[in-house]
């Protein structure tokens, strides 16, 4: 093996563990702040964005960004929150395709990810899309499946944006409804 070789798998090596420390170094940050989230919230639009990022680029440890979607919802305009919302959770997702990207051996070989791996490698794009549509546990993997694949990173942002984007829609407009039907129930309204 040459010298050049050899400090180019030391340097990719490297590159892989440091990935892995950022990945849980971020899950553990976003954790330890969880009950911070209203000063986020006091920023308006730009505080969902930040907080999508940040309950997004948790790959350990899961933060619940989808309820301060649908508490939004009901206070900003739901098509403004879900823009927000969706536009930050796609590149927080970013953690967890740079994870697979980086490296395999971070990505856990079960039935699981074999599944994904399977059916991102068939449908590509629609496949991201298909998972980032639906509230799911695997989304992580399915951006690490993507990563190790190879994905172009443009492809991956674009239908992971579409489909996080829906998602938030559907829940922004069901805190909006929630809000509007507890008014109408508590004679509220006006």
């Amino acid at each position: 093996m040459t010298v050049p070789s050899v400090r180019r798998r030391t340097g990719l090596a490297l590159a892989r563990v440091g990935a892995l420390v950022g990945c849980i170094a971020i899950s553990v940050y976003i954790f330890s702040i969880r009950d911070q989230t209203q000063v986020l919230v006091s920023y308006g639009l730009p505080g969902i964005f930040l907080f999508s990022v940040l309950a997004n680029a948790t790959v350990i440890l899961p933060a619940p960004g989808w309820a301060l979607t649908f508490a939004m919802g009901g206070v900003l305009h739901p098509g403004a929150v879900a823009l927000a919302a969706g536009a930050g959770a796609a590149l927080g997702e970013l953690t967890g395709y740079l994870a697979g990207y980086t490296g395999q051996t971070i990505v856990p070989h079960s039935p699981t990810y074999v599944a994904l791996e399977q059916w991102t490698r068939r449908y590509g794009g629609p496949a991201i899309l298909a998972l980032a549509l639906i509230p799911n546990p695997f989304f992580d993997i399915a951006g690490a499946t993507a990563g190790v694949l190879r994905m172009p990173l443009g492809m991956f942002l674009l239908w992971t944006w579409i489909g996080k984007t829906v998602k938030m829609l559907v829940i922004a407009y069901a805190g909006s409804a929630s809000v509007d039907w507890i008014e109408t129930y508590l004679g509220l309204g006006g």
